[in-house]
């Protein structure tokens, strides 16, 4: 079915075929579109031999092309200002597992990124194991392993009524309402991908968990506040200077709200992969 939008660019990623893109060293969709997003939404589904992308920002994009977190992501701040979303069909003999791939040479072809990798002391969170007892309730199933599709598969985001509801994929889930954060089938992983969307640095993974567990921890209004500016500030939002002066104000919850797991949220500073964005055009380019 043909996508129309007042603003659309059609994107025919590849005219050869998948064998012939896998000679060149190169994984491409087979064809590509990429729009402004008309929905806050974010989501991600994979649909037989389709993948869509709502919402996501271009910085966003990055990150997942290159498995590296947001903040992680070092270029313009308008990165953070423009959503697009894509729908692209994989070439014949392809598998989701090549997503990231094809949208490196997405990024490369349509968007003229150009990146590096280095390495960077700078300031996160680190998740250790705090004070016993560590309550974390065993969630009687085994989490993915194959993390890689797990990131990308079925993530959606319902922020209605006053409820902030996310779906994972795969099982995995968190909600935050009623003064409650509570979180279905997590991993330390997973923990500290989730709680970074509510911190104003990189969050890392120091626990050693690697079984899932079921987990909640309360929150009061006024720390609900702050993560849902915290959450907008991830997100690219920006926020008027009183708002900040408050979120500076309210420094972070989750400090707290971690030791109620038996979890300690430790500020450091830690050596952390990031990727440098060169080059990059705000639009895509069009065929």
């Amino acid at each position: 079915m043909p996508i129309r939008g007042s603003l659309l660019f059609t994107l025919l990623a590849v005219a050869s075929t998948f064998a012939q893109s896998a000679r060149e060293g190169r994984v491409e969709f087979e064809v590509a579109v990429i729009r402004p997003t008309a929905t806050a939404a974010r989501a991600i589904r994979i649909d037989g031999a389709q993948v869509h992308f709502s919402g996501f920002l271009l910085r966003e994009y990055i990150a997942r092309a290159y498995q590296v977190r947001v903040p992680q992501v070092i270029g313009p701040d308008w990165l953070s200002s423009s959503p697009f979303d894509i729908d692209a069909k994989f070439p014949e003999g392809s598998t989701p597992a090549q997503v990231t791939d094809m949208l490196q040479t997405l990024l490369a072809d349509r968007f003229s990124l150009k990146q590096h990798r280095e390495q960077k002391e700078i300031p996160v969170y680190a998740i250790v194991v705090g004070k016993p007892p560590l309550r974390l309730k065993d969630s009687g199933s085994e989490p993915n392993a194959n993390s890689r599709i797990e990131a990308l598969v079925n993530v959606t985001v319902d922020t209605s009524g006053g409820t902030t509801a996310v779906d994972l994929g795969h099982g995995s889930s968190y909600t935050i309402a009623d003064g409650r954060f509570e979180g279905k089938r997590f991993t330390g992983a997973t923990l500290a991908s989730t709680l970074e969307r509510y911190c104003d640095r990189p969050v890392l993974d120091m626990t050693g968990i690697t079984s899932a567990f079921d987990f909640s921890f309360d929150v009061s209004p006024q720390e609900s506040q702050v993560l849902g500016m915290r959450a907008a500030l991830y997100a690219g939002v920006t926020l008027p200077p009183q708002l900040l002066n408050q979120l500076d104000a309210g420094g972070n919850p989750l400090i707290g709200a971690l030791q109620q797991l038996g979890l300690k949220l430790d500020a450091r500073k830690a050596p952390v992969d990031v990727l440098v964005v060169d080059s990059v055009r705000p639009m895509p380019l069009e065929n």
